[in-house]
């Protein structure tokens, strides 16, 4: 595992918690009002994008580039500044724009720190709920609610017995492959709320998460904090959740090992 020092870990740790209470501020002085919705995939299918997600990436990105403009900025809506640098900030403007075209509460901006292509330090940031998620070393992670932080841990005692389990295929499992997994299926039995579900487990609140199709946005700003938080996160073939796509996150190996063995006639 990829560490930074000390020292870097709380310089950055401590620009994303400002930057968790600079982006609420933005969303309610600029963003909380009527928007655009568009299709990215007109006549293909749906993936819709706003105005709300444009200007979250652009702030974003500027408020970076003025405390660190050497660093790399992968953005979901703008694309990839390269440099020379080892850093890279991963951004996901708005994760779950389907939530916040719906008004759903679930949305949520997503900004991880990489160093050589590897997530240290991320930022799960809930406007409307005024909460946000972050991590301030390799084993240290927060929830900071109502200006006050504290320490989030997985629930390491969970068994498969008595598991509280979050799952979504978003499409990408036909009914068929679905069949395949039928203890997955009887135990779905809490609601998937975009980042919101990864963020209740590294806080203890679920103890599985199973998903499909995440982007490296989508998955990047979550790994760190769920590490920290004592969580396990990998792909369902078990490889480094950095490659994004499908994401499993366990409470403990047993009950990681156990889902993962479920879910092999699927996840070839």
């Amino acid at each position: 595992m990829i560490k930074l020092k000390s020292s870097e870990y709380k310089n950055y740790s401590k620009f994303l918690s400002n930057l968790g209470n600079k982006l609420t501020k933005f969303y309610y002085s600029k963003l909380n009002r009527p928007f655009k919705v568009s299709n990215k995939l007109e006549g293909k299918g749906y993936d819709p994008v706003t105005d709300a997600d444009k200007a979250f990436e652009k702030f974003i990105s500027k408020e970076i580039k003025k405390r660190f403009p050497d660093h790399q900025i992968i953005g979901e809506e703008f694309g990839h500044k390269k440099t020379k640098s080892d850093f890279s900030w991963v951004i996901d403007p708005i994760d779950g724009t389907r939530s916040f075209v719906i008004g759903n509460p679930t949305w949520s901006n997503l900004i991880s720190l990489n160093y050589k292509g590897n997530p240290v330090l991320g930022l799960a940031n809930f406007p409307i709920l005024k909460k946000f998620y972050f991590n301030t070393s390799f084993n240290k992670a927060y929830v900071s609610e109502n200006g006050k932080k504290r320490v989030i841990k997985v629930n390491r005692k969970a068994t498969f017995s008595n598991m509280k389990l979050s799952a979504a295929f978003h499409g990408s499992l036909s009914l068929n492959q679905q069949k395949k997994i039928p203890q997955i299926l009887k135990r779905m039995q809490f609601p998937c709320s975009d980042a919101l579900s990864y963020s209740h487990f590294a806080e203890g609140k679920l103890d599985i998460i199973i998903q499909c199709g995440n982007k490296i946005w989508d998955i990047h700003s979550l790994i760190p904090i769920i590490r920290a938080a004592n969580g396990i996160v990998t792909t369902w073939k078990n490889e480094d959740p950095k490659k994004a796509g499908n994401i499993i996150c366990s409470a403990n190996r047993s009950l990681h090992n156990k889902i993962l063995k479920i879910l092999k006639p699927v996840s070839k």
